[in-house]
């Protein structure tokens, strides 16, 4: 809820530019993360400073892409897009961390490319360059989820997300100052909600994925598609046909039974 509530923000904001968006959600989020660090005494400098970095770019241009995404296509369709993301982690940990893809994940991984071939094409809101914008988004999300593999457990969870909103903080700025806009004293409000909301739905998910029960918790992060077409119809009219529907609903199914085979499998 948190994220999707983030996502419609963003979306509401249409009028600010999306690097000013950027710098807003991440430097609020990078205070309350460094406010979190120092009450619980970690050190934020981190034992990987290079491949710390090297996720926090790669999340920054993910995070990048996806708010200009939002801009132009569709709520719903965006947060549905991105959901291919576990598609591309799995081929780059095939490819470079030597990771095996079983013959029944290819299966999942089909259902989810051919729901996304349905949404675009039956999405006629969804433009070639939004499109395109949305699957750049899930590949450097994919490869997110790649770089945070090979950092293991070696960090903690939010010194790896300091080091994101850093860096996202930081580029945010400074592509942003050419066309600065200082926002009004109610968008410089929802501004801090943005980053607010955002940090919450990374501290949920990250004490979700420390339980003990993650295959179980897990799957509910789907839930967002859900919840970004719903706020996508009631607070932006976006409606859908059903075509469209079938599309989305095969992304997220192909994506989730991949999630719980590859749990199941890990944990055997």
């Amino acid at each position: 809820m948190a994220f999707t509530i983030m996502n419609g923000l963003v979306k509401y904001l249409d009028h600010i530019g999306s690097y000013q968006l950027v710098f807003f959600r991440s430097f609020v989020s990078l205070i309350l993360c460094l406010i979190y660090l120092q009450l619980k005494n970690i050190p934020f400098q981190g034992n990987n400073k290079k491949w710390l970095l090297l996720r926090g770019i790669v999340g920054t241009i993910s995070l990048t892409l996806f708010f200009i995404a939002i801009k132009i296509i569709p709520l719903g369709s965006a947060v549905t897009l991105r959901y291919l993301s576990p598609l591309f982690a799995a081929f780059l940990a095939f490819i470079f961390l030597k990771e095996r893809i079983m013959k029944i994940q290819w299966l999942f991984f089909l259902m989810a490319f051919i729901g996304a071939a349905i949404l675009k094409g039956f999405d006629f809101r969804i433009t070639a360059v939004g499109f395109a914008l949305i699957i750049s988004s899930a590949f450097f999300s994919g490869l997110v989820y790649t770089i945070i593999k090979k950092i293991g457990t070696s960090e903690h969870p939010f010194v790896v997300v300091g080091y994101f909103m850093a860096v996202a903080s930081v580029v945010g700025l400074i592509l942003s100052l050419p066309s600065w806009d200082t926002p009004s004293g109610q968008d410089l409000m929802i501004l801090m909600c943005l980053g607010c909301f955002g940090f919450l739905g990374q501290v949920f998910m990250t004490l979700a994925i420390q339980s003990d029960l993650l295959i179980k918790v897990i799957p509910f992060k789907y839930l967002e598609a859900m919840l970004a077409v719903f706020v996508g119809l009631i607070w932006f009219g976006e409606g859908y046909n059903y075509i469209a529907i079938v599309g989305m609903l095969l992304i997220v199914a192909g994506m989730f039974l991949n999630l719980v085979y590859s749990k199941r499998v890990s944990r055997s």
